[in-house]
Order: structure tokens, then sequence, then C-alpha cells
């Protein structure tokens, strides 16, 4: 992935020769069985995909994303990039590696040959080969069955103590879209791009857990418990919390999620977790699920948490467009040394200690926040990350500003006159201190091309979000929020390119915005 000037001009090109491409996605269908061996921190599973063609090509084959071999030895991609972090090291003291096996292709029954990527590093991507050119407009149905060794903790997938951490799990076809493949292998710096899909996911595990997955439990007795459960600790929430106990004598359990018109599924699952719910009603008047699932322990600020989720979900509906799906999920993982949380489709973990409540606050908000901006706006975050952790900096700024005159970068720093400050000014000032933290690399960079996390941190998320700050006090916020409600419509549940952006606003704002799309490829201050 380490070829900077190559993608710079591949990117430069497409704002002209592929502008006016004829747009396409795939379509899938993930039907899933999966079992948890708590004890031996392994998944079993089995999974029927259906994949629509809808592009004009004819496929003779297709890349297979198998994410838990990422973590399998030192010679991946993922171990080589952290160590080429020093900031980073620290991470892989005492790692537990993970692996994935037990594969066997078949397509429309008929058993399919598969082929290992001609990179050495990238053992975590497969070649299906297809016994049958897959026509345009003509869909298959692929099956196999795996077999997954959980690492501990340290990456996005995993396990620590009691908690399970169930992401990047099962084997998933790439993207292939207008510019072709986008096979790539798992980083823990740099994130993904997948196609949008319908799951159908069975999970069987000791009863006694608590699970958080994406999309909505189909299994009524169990919904009901939470609900109860979760409604009365989110009402006496600081008296001692009622905890999930499992009614079947069934020394195991199944629990079924479905959600259609999604790029990916992930599943969370521990003992003695704090249940709390409520729902969210949208200015439409929609009305979504809410839950909050935490660690139980004293004074902990996620007994507030349910109001997180709740606000971070209205202000992003308000601002950008309405929240999609039925359900919105945080749940607090293990202390992660290297990112406040990583965010799925309905549910996001956060990894974040929660020392102040507007630090908390602020965690949760990002990711939900990812919901627009990774899951209901699917860009590719591996090639373009400022279309998606950019963005989602910019509302975040927003919000911590609107609520608490606070910022996540700056913390403490901000002085307590910035603060008593309107909130228009308040982001001004915190902006214009903004603009002057050396940040030297392009915001149009791809992840794998950052030298550290830091640099990697402040470009794609502080910078974009700088940038995109630059145009709302030009236009105007009012304008702005238009512009950009207008392309949340136009591409919602779409592959929106950085040239899909600027189209799209210079659409709706009736201006020619060359000059500052230019701004993308400017090294240190814009």
């Amino acid at each position: 992935m380490n070829k900077y000037i190559l993608t710079i001009l591949l990117s430069t090109l497409s704002f002209s020769i592929f502008a006016q491409d004829a747009y396409f996605q795939q379509h899938l269908n993930y039907t899933i069985d999966v079992t948890l061996n708590d004890k031996e921190k392994s998944l079993k599973g089995f999974e029927t995909i259906v994949y629509k063609n809808n592009s004009p090509s004819t496929l003779n084959f297709i890349w297979f994303h198998i994410w838990p071999n990422a973590y399998k030895n030192e010679s991946t991609a993922l171990f080589q990039q952290i160590r080429n972090d020093t900031s980073r090291t620290e991470k892989l003291k005492n790692v537990t590696y993970g692996s994935i096996d037990g594969l066997a292709f078949k397509v429309n029954g008929k058993e399919a040959k598969t082929e290992a990527h001609p990179n050495p590093q990238y053992i975590d991507i497969i070649k299906v080969m297809l016994p049958s050119p897959l026509k345009s407009g003509d869909s298959v149905t692929l099956t196999t069955g795996f077999n997954v060794k959980l690492p501990n903790y340290f990456s996005r997938s995993g396990y620590a103590d009691t908690e399970f951490m169930i992401a990047q799990w099962y084997p998933k076809p790439a993207v292939f879209d207008r510019d072709g493949w986008h096979e790539f292998p798992y980083l823990d710096m740099g994130e993904f791009y997948s196609e949008y899909a319908d799951y159908k996911v069975n999970i069987s595990l000791p009863s006694a857990y608590v699970v958080g997955a994406t999309g909505v439990m189909q299994n009524a007795d169990e919904l009901s418990a939470y609900k109860s459960i979760g409604a009365k600790n989110a009402a006496t929430r600081n008296n001692k919390p009622e905890l999930y106990q499992p009614k079947s004598k069934s020394d195991t359990k199944t629990l079924t999620y479905k959600i259609s018109n999604v790029p990916d599924f992930a599943w969370f699952a521990d003992r003695d977790l704090v249940i709390q719910y409520d729902t969210v009603k949208l200015a439409s008047g929609k009305v979504v699920d809410a839950f909050s699932y935490y660690h139980n322990k004293q004074n902990t600020l996620w007994v507030n948490s349910i109001d997180y989720i709740k606000d971070a979900t209205k202000k992003y509906s308000q601002w950008i467009g309405e929240y999609e799906y039925p359900v919105v999920q945080a749940i607090e993982g293990p202390k992660n040394n290297a990112s406040g949380g990583m965010e799925y489709p309905t549910i996001t973990l956060i990894t974040s200690p929660d020392a102040k409540k507007e630090t908390l606050d602020g965690v949760i908000t990002h990711e939900v926040g990812h919901n627009w901006f990774m899951s209901m706006l699917g860009s590719n975050e591996r090639i373009h990350t400022w279309q998606d952790e950019g963005f989602n900096t910019f509302f975040q700024f927003r919000y911590e500003a609107e609520k608490y005159k606070s910022n996540s970068i700056f913390g403490d720093a901000i002085p307590a006159k910035i603060k008593g400050l309107p909130t228009d000014q308040f982001l001004s000032s915190v902006y214009g201190a903004l603009s002057n933290v050396p940040m030297q690399s392009a915001i149009e960079t791809p992840a794998a091309d950052f030298k550290t996390s830091e640099e990697y941190s402040l470009v794609s998320y502080a910078k974009t979000a700088l940038w995109l700050y630059l145009l709302e006090s030009q236009i105007g916020k009012d304008k702005f929020d238009k512009a950009f409600q207008d392309y949340f419509s136009e591409w919602k549940n779409k592959h929106p390119r950085p040239v899909d952006f600027k189209v799209s606003m210079e659409k709706s704002l009736g201006v020619n915005l060359d000059k500052y799309f230019s701004l993308l490829n400017q090294k240190g201050k814009l």
C-alpha cells in the first residue's frame, strides 16, 4: 500500500477522467452461524453469501478479506506497521496471536479453488476463483466454514479478561467498484471499505453473557429483558444497577440479529455488563432504540452514557441527515492505548477511560457519528481517510462547542475567557489555535502512508475539520449545512469519492470549488 505518488496521481486523475463514470455498487446478503468457545477463545462459524454483480464487468474471481490472519505472525502488514511506529510498539507486549482456518469455499455448491495474495505479508487476503464467470446482473451463492482463534485485544478484535470484541471476524468479499478491486490487508492505523449487505447472524454462546451487536435482536424474550432491565437502570442510574440474569436453564443460547444495507457486522459479549435502555425521538417522529452497555464499577461516568448516545444521534440527524437505523448502541471495552473507540454499524466500542464527562461524551459522540461517516456514507477510509474521520471530527467539534465549550484536541488547555465566548466565537478561537498546530502531511494522504499515528490523527481528523471550517466560514453555517445535507441525501448508502463530494457541494452552493479542493493536496498549513 506504500504507493503515495501513484495514489495521488490516480486520485487527481479521478477528478477528471472518472468523474462521469456510470455508478454501480455490488450487493451482498449474509447468513452466518457462529459459536463462541469462551474457554478456548475461539469461534466456529459457517457463512452463506449471495453476491450480486451489479457491475458492467464479468467476474472470474472474488477477492476475500480473511482479517483474523493479520494477527497470525510477526510478518503480516499489521505487525510490520505497528513495529515501524515507535509510539505504538507498546501495543505488542505479551501478544497472543490469532488466525482463521477451516476455509472450504463452494460456489453454487461446487468446490472453488483459492489463490494466495502475491504479497507474502498479505496472508489476510485470498482470491476465490469462480467455477464459471459471473456475468453482469447475475448472482452467485458462496459458502464456507471457518474457525477463528482470537488474539488478545491489542488492535480491534480479540478478548480481554471476560470480554470479547468480535470484529473483522468472518470471510468478507473486498469491494469491487468503478476503480476495480480494493483488496488490502488489515492495518491498525487505517480502516476499511466494505460492500453494503443484508445480514442475518446467529450467535451461540454461554447463556450468562450480555451481547451487543450490529442490528436488531430477533429473540423477543431476550430483547424484552434487555429493555426492561435497561429502562430501570436508566431511570435509577445513581442506585445499584440491576444486572441481567439468564432466564434459560440451558448452558448456552443462540441470539439472532438482522440488519439491512450496512457495510459490516460486529458483536461484543461480556458477563455482568450493566444495560441501559431508552429511545430517541427524531424530528421526523421516528423513534430509535438506544442501548448502553458498561462495566459494573463504582462511580463510573457511564451512568449517563445513554444521554450521550441520544444527544449525538439527535444532533447528527439535525445537522447532516436522519439516522437511518432502528437501533443505536455503545459498549464499554477495555482500555486501549491507541484509540478512544472503534465504530461498527449501529454499535460502537468505546475504549477510552471515563476521566471526565466531556471526554466520555466526546468519544461516544465521535463513534456514534461514524454511523454517518463509514456506514451511511461508505467512503474508502483506507485511501481517503479524511472523508470519514475528518468529516466526523468537524461535527464532533461543533457538538463539544455547543454543549460544553470544550474541544477534544485542546482539552483543559482552553482558557476560561475563551470558554466564556459565544459558541461561534469559541469555535473560531479553537480553529485559530488549530491552524498553528504543525500538520505537515497533505489531507489527501492514504492511511498506510502516514509515518506515525500522531500525524495520521492530526491530519486525517483535525486538519480536515479545519479545512471544512474554512468553507463554512466563507459561505455561512446555514448554506454549509444545507449543502452537506444535500450531499448526504444524494450519496447515502453509496460509496462517495472525493470528486462526488466536490460535485455535490458545487451543485448545491452554485460555486466552483476547485481552489478550495486543491488544498487537499497541500502540505503544511492550509
